[in-house]
């Protein structure tokens, strides 16, 4: 299962929250709605909160 955490949750998690911060960029220097920006990066930071959640417990489970 560690493994599973590690090789393959981790980046993806790690991705989605780069590909929505890049997103957010995007739209943001393009001058985009402001209210898509906002949106995009309320996201970004529930998928940090995700992605923090699945790094700890990788490292739980890697403990173990």
């Amino acid at each position: 299962m560690a493994d599973i955490l590690s090789y393959v949750l981790v980046p993806i998690a790690i991705g989605a929250v780069a590909v929505v911060l890049g997103l957010g960029l995007w739209n943001t220097m393009q001058g985009g709605s402001p209210h898509k920006s906002q949106r995009l990066m309320r996201l970004r930071v529930l998928l940090q909160a995700i992605a923090i959640l699945i790094a700890m417990v990788t490292i739980w489970a890697l403990g173990r």
